[in-house]
Formats: structure tokens, C-alpha cells, sequence
């Protein structure tokens, strides 16, 4: 069964990617629906745990997902600010359908959880800008939404659309005590590559999805082996 965004902004991937490569688009944000207005208290009080984290030594904690993430030293956080520009903006119909306006936006009920840039997105620069961008969207935005694989369905056709290729389709491994599922992909940047792994798993009613870039296969892999998972609080 193949999965469809509901929301248009939902494309966490071409968030990290937009920002690493510094440039900027406008963000959408869809109108709420009736439904989502019955269930606004509980889901402002899910919300607000799973943006419970923390940030000392250098890691970050989310304490109701039991995950953390070492932030590199030097690096800048860029979270509020994201999530800012998902704000409600007056936009027209072909805003709601076009993936541009997936950019700078996770979707009705999503949070961007973590946003972390080896320097700040607008600083131009030779190499790529790492990044971190840990975003969780209700799994209710889905019908059907049972498995993370299922989720990598519309991650993949933002990220095509972003003009990134797939390296490796998604596939299943543990990490500590969570499965996850990982997805591979690079995107040639004038004379630069960059390489993108996105992890995605589910949990406490969210779709969580971990993006990191950098410009080689050892930087992208050093961020990744920064995650860790522990027992849930």
C-alpha cells in the first residue's frame, strides 16, 4: 500500500536539504479541518511532550521518545525558528499542491523537534552544510499508517522531487532497543555531492523521522552513530 502526504508540508527531507544548501522558501501551512479541531486539546498536550528534550553536554534528549542525539560542538540550532515558519500564512490553492511549499513545514500537527547546522544556513560556504533535523508528524494524518517502511513512501517522492536519488532503498535495522527504518540518497550540488540518510520510526501516536546531510559517506555516518535509544520516561 502506497502512502500519500495528506499535507503538503509534511516533507521533512527537502527541509534539511533546502536549509543545508542555503537556500530559502516560503512555507505553507493548510487551514485546519473540522476533525482536527475536535481532538485540538489532546493533541496540544501530546504535542507539547514530545517537545519535551533537552540539550546538555552537547546531547539532545527527548525524553518521551527515549532518544538522543549528540550534537557536534560549534554547530547552531535553528529549531524555533522552523517551526515559526510554519505559521499561518494566506496561501492559494496551488501553494496547498505544489511540493515547494513542502519546504519549510512539517504539516498540520507536525513539530520540528531538532534543527541543527554545522554553520548558520544563510552563511554561504564551499563545503555542504551538515545538518540534523529530527521532526515527528501525528500518525492520524495517514489512514493505514502501520509500519515506518510505509512512511519513506511520499519522504522518497519529496526527496525525488528535490532532485535527490535514491542510493539505497529503505530497509529495517535495530538501533539499541528501537527499529527503525533507513533511507539512502545523494543530490549533486554544482562540483559538491550531497549525501542524505533519513531514519523514520513510529511511536507514541507520531511518525518520527531523523534527516542528516554531509558531504561524504563518513560525515553522514558519524552523525548517525550519535543516535542512541533508551527506555522511554
Amino acid at each position: 500500500m502506497r502512502f500519500y502526504p495528506r499535507y503538503v508540508g509534511l516533507g521533512v527531507i527537502a527541509v534539511s536539504a533546502t536549509l543545508a544548501a542555503q537556500t530559502s522558501q516560503p512555507s505553507a501551512k493548510p487551514p485546519e479541518s473540522s476533525s482536527s479541531k475536535h481532538s485540538k486539546s489532546s493533541s496540544a498536550r501530546l504535542a507539547a511532550d514530545i517537545d519535551s528534550a533537552s540539550i546538555a553536554n552537547g546531547m539532545y534528549h527527548n525524553r518521551l521518545l527515549g532518544l538522543l542525539c549528540k550534537v557536534p560542538a560549534g554547530w547552531v540550532l535553528r529549531t524555533e525558528e522552523m517551526n515559526a515558519r510554519e505559521e499561518p500564512e494566506p496561501h492559494t490553492s496551488e501553494e496547498k499542491s505544489s511540493p515547494q511549499g513542502a519546504q519549510g513545514s512539517t504539516g498540520e500537527g507536525g513539530r520540528v523537534l531538532l534543527a541543527a547546522f554545522s554553520r548558520p544556513p544563510e552563511a554561504r560556504g564551499e563545503d555542504v552544510n551538515a545538518s540534523i533535523v529530527i521532526a515527528a508528524e501525528k500518525m492520524e494524518a495517514y489512514p493505514g499508517l502501520k509500519e515506518a517502511v510505509q512512511y519513506f513512501g511520499p519522504l522518497t517522492e519529496v526527496a525525488k522531487a528535490q532532485g535527490f536519488a535514491v542510493d539505497e532503498e529503505p530497509y529495517e535495522f535495530s538501533m539499541g532497543t528501537k527499529k527503525v527504518v533507513r533511507g539512502d540518497f545523494h543530490k549533486n550540488v554544482g562540483t559538491r555531492v550531497m549525501r542524505q540518510s533519513t531514519l523514520a520510526f513510529l511511536a507514541q501516536g507520531y511518525a518520527v523521522s531523523i534527516t542528516v546531510i554531509g558531504g561524504t559517506e563518513d560525515e553522514v555516518e558519524s552523525l548517525v552513530d550519535g543516535l542512541s535509544f533508551g527506555g522511554l520516561k
